[in-house]
């Protein structure tokens, strides 16, 4: 495949996974009122991790014990990422919670940088999510930022794992591990919340929603890494939040303000800087980093 076609396959794959993922945390929430989010994102949970031991079948028994250990953090971590992120979106709009959790890798990103550029990026950031949030007015929920932060927490946790996992594990073996680890993880508050209420048309919609979100989303994200340089996939994944801002709009009818639109665009524009002047030897904090969910 020529060199160009191979970029812009890589990048349709790219952008597919970010909306991919946004609709999938979108569509998530018409669950919440059945089995409540923390249910949600268990039963999703359940569901993504059967899928990938199915496809993976990994072998446990054959794993140095530091890789298992390593996964298993992994998981625990996933699981904490999709139910503080489902927690969050909830209570807050899915743009706002997306821009606040981007502190996560955001900070991972500038923790690497490889001049004194990166440090340009979080005072941006911190505007934006003031914009996106605005305090002063009183209009966002407390506990949903607190959600989207222990989100964002997670998220950058997530990347230092990610980072470990990929280099010890082959193909989706890591996640075949991690995933069902995560579903556990969540399980004593998913099956608090969904007890009592789980019907076979709920089993069946979760099913779909594992689909979309993760397994489709991180089969393409493996696509694109395959074609596109870690800068390049970093820089596509800081318009995440943008996507967010698109996806919630269209689909949860969440208009964002001039003011929330001109947060959102900085914590973009922050995200892009931060991966475009990351450690050249190193993958970008976002590109090693699956969205969240």
């Amino acid at each position: 495949m020529p060199t160009g076609t191979r970029t812009s396959t890589g990048v349709l794959f790219a952008l597919c996974s970010i909306f991919i993922v946004q609709i999938g945390a979108a569509a998530s929430t018409a669950m919440f009122a059945a089995i409540g989010p923390a249910g949600t994102a268990w039963l999703r949970l359940c569901w993504a991790g059967l899928i990938f031991v199915l496809v993976a079948r990994p072998r446990v028994a054959t794993f140095h014990r530091r890789d298992l250990t390593a996964a298993l953090a992994l998981g625990v971590v996933s699981g904490g990422m999709t139910l503080t992120f489902f927690e969050a979106i909830d209570r807050i709009p899915l743009a706002t919670a997306v821009a606040i959790e981007f502190l996560g890798p955001l900070g991972v990103a500038v923790l690497r940088r490889a001049s004194r550029w990166g440090l340009v990026w979080p005072p941006l950031a911190f505007a934006g999510v003031l914009l996106v949030t605005q305090p002063w007015a009183g209009l966002t929920d407390g506990v949903g930022i607190a959600f989207a932060l222990a989100a964002g927490i997670c998220w950058g946790s997530y990347i230092l794992l990610t980072q470990r996992i990929g280099q010890r594990f082959h193909g989706v073996t890591g996640l075949a591990v991690s995933m069902p680890v995560a579903a556990l993880a969540t399980t004593p508050l998913g099956l608090a919340q969904a007890h009592g209420h789980l019907t076979p048309m709920v089993f069946l919609a979760c099913l779909g929603l594992a689909l979309i979100l993760p397994v489709i989303p991180y089969t393409l994200e493996l696509l694109a890494l395959r074609r596109l340089d870690a800068g390049t996939f970093g820089t596509l994944m800081s318009v995440e939040p943008a996507a967010a801002a698109l996806v919630g709009a269209v689909m949860l009818g969440q208009v964002p303000g001039w003011g929330q639109a001109l947060g959102i665009a900085f914590v973009t524009a922050a995200a892009i800087g931060a991966a475009r002047t990351g450690r050249a030897t190193e993958p970008s904090a976002e590109a090693a980093a699956p969205a969240p969910g």
